[in-house]
């Protein structure tokens, strides 16, 4: 079993704060035009449970049906390609406490190799491409004329080595074009893709770090994460 080392906090450091990047998943709440939304219902109620406990005690055990692909979530090489890693196999050091930067790209809907700073040094890094289009999250202009990246991007990133790229956007492709460039070229270089984000504004370009860990699942390329930075 892998083992990680956890720093123990410097008491004199400047405390840091967290950020919410995620959506909140709910019932009924549609990610993906065209795949269901999820079911989230009690699977034994608080009033159920009471027999099975002394007087005064209860719980509640939920239930959820949903596709992976719902709220905020991480895409792992499987979800693209069969002999890619899946989300059991996929390393802690590439989801979480990633050093991280976000690219702005606001009132642009091809985000262009233009939009990355050439000689940026980008290896190792998560880069989150802050788009502002979550301000359409739950409403129907979110499916339409989403902001994605080109492929040149996604060569870009992929060459320059990044560890993560996220995006806050219906889709991190054109979904005009079927061949799903940026999620080919990104996932066949074992670069995870997170898609759905929020709240980008609140973050700064750098000096950062980024999670997104999915629960470990074997056979699953994708599924929703609590996406966060520290700052």
């Amino acid at each position: 079993m892998a083992q990680y080392s956890i720093p123990m906090p410097d008491p004199l450091a400047p405390s840091r704060t967290l950020i919410d990047l995620s959506h909140t998943v709910e019932h009924g709440i549609v990610t993906y035009k065209g795949l269901p939304a999820p079911i989230i219902c009690d699977y034994l109620s608080r009033e159920a449970s009471r027999k099975h406990y002394a007087p005064g005690t209860e719980f509640q055990i939920g239930k959820i049906e949903m596709v992976a692909n719902t709220g905020t979530y991480l895409d792992s090489p499987f979800h693209r390609y069969a002999d890619g890693k899946d989300l059991s196999e996929l390393e802690l050091e590439k989801l979480a406490n990633l050093p991280a930067i976000k690219v702005p790209a606001l009132h642009r809907q091809a985000v262009d190799v233009s939009c990355f700073s050439r000689g940026s040094d980008l290896a190792g890094k998560a880069v989150l491409v802050e788009t502002g289009w979550s301000r359409n999250w739950n409403t129907a202009q979110y499916f339409e004329g989403h902001p994605f990246l080109t492929e040149d991007a996604a060569r870009f990133l992929a060459d320059s080595g990044a560890a993560l790229v996220g995006i806050d956007s219906h889709n991190i492709d054109d979904v005009e074009d079927l061949r799903r460039p940026v999620h080919s070229i990104l996932l066949e270089r074992e670069i995870p893709i997170v898609e759905h984000m929020t709240n980008l504004a609140a973050l700064p370009r750098m000096d950062f770090r980024f999670f997104a860990v999915p629960v470990k699942v074997k056979g699953f390329g994708t599924f929703p994460v609590r996406a966060f930075a520290s700052v």
